[in-house]
């Protein structure tokens, strides 16, 4: 399998205030554990320092953001192009007038949450529930526990891939389950959220029942991806699959949990390959099983070994 040349494509790129990281393994930036290289990896010291990146840098190479890797596989045969990482210049979080939060898009969910518990602002407390980040949460109308991305959003702040900045209205972001509409080139470095009065004492008994359902309910100290399957119209994906029979099923040490079988667990070692693997073993099995066909959560990035350059 030939290697991806980061240090080739370095040359090819402007300089920056961020870090630029040639052949950057991006196992241990994922929580599965798993996967191979970034070509390079780009960490940006601000928006403005990614948009003079994008707007410098050739059309023909690709671009991809991820945030903490919580939903995300990425494949063994690496990432070819630029993976972008927002760090501590996108994780502001800030209190505006009328119950608004202003967050950078590299701030953890669970951190919103909190920070708006502890201004007495509810309507947030859902975020407790998703294992991410805000960008993260933008892109995918992330939702739990009966509260969805859609639902608290003014507008969100994004830079396209000519490095200019937009600005995006709840409406064209274009939502729907577990979608957004809005162009695939944008990289959302911010988003202004809308609470409302609460109280603070309330709102942290309503994030502490979330937190123990999630530890009775989900495998959240595995090496996981988080929930693998889109909930199909009027179906819960991890009721397909128990009915599938594959509650357990292991494709090496690749399993589906049996505390929750819509996630998947690498117990130690397995590859990104034996991930997918699994995934879509699992697909096969529910479509056989009860027609239904389903599709992917989780983001997956990058060649497979035997599509490597």
């Amino acid at each position: 399998m030939a290697k991806l040349d980061g240090e080739a494509l370095l040359k090819r790129l402007p300089q920056v205030r961020g870090r630029l990281e040639a052949n950057a393994p991006l196992a241990d930036l994922t929580w599965f554990r798993a996967g191979g290289a970034a070509e390079v990896l780009f960490t940006p010291a601000d928006e403005s320092d990614l948009a003079a990146f994008l707007k410098a840098t050739p059309k023909e190479i690709s671009v991809y953001v991820i945030g903490v890797g919580s939903n995300l596989l990425v494949r063994d045969g690496g990432v070819p192009g630029v993976v972008i990482r927002l760090g501590r210049g996108f994780a502001e979080v800030k209190l505006e007038e009328n119950h608004r939060v202003r967050v950078g898009t590299a701030a953890l969910d669970v951190r919103v949450a909190r920070f708006a518990q502890e201004k007495s602002i509810e309507a947030l407390t859902f975020l407790r529930g998703i294992p991410g980040t805000i960008g993260g949460a933008l892109r995918m109308n992330a939702g739990a526990y009966g509260g969805e991305t859609r639902d608290v959003l003014v507008e969100a702040r994004a830079v396209d891939r000519s490095g200019n900045v937009h600005v995006l209205s709840n409406a064209d972001m274009k939502y729907s389950y577990r979608h957004s509409g809005a162009p695939e080139d944008l990289i959302f470095t911010e988003a202004l959220l809308q609470g409302r009065a609460g109280d603070p004492a309330a709102i942290a008994a309503a994030m502490d029942k979330i937190t123990e359902s999630r530890e009775a309910t989900q495998p959240i100290k595995s090496r996981t991806g988080g929930s693998t399957f889109k909930n199909p119209p009027g179906n819960k994906s991890w009721q397909l699959i128990d009915k599938a029979g594959m509650r357990g099923f292991a494709i090496g040490p690749a399993k589906v949990s049996e505390l929750h079988c819509n996630f998947l667990i690498n117990e130690g070692g397995a590859t990104a390959a034996q991930i997918e693997e699994l995934g879509e073993t699992v697909r096969a099995r529910v479509k056989a099983n009860s027609g239904i066909d389903l599709d992917w959560e989780i983001k997956r990035i990058g060649l497979k070994p035997e599509a490597s350059p």
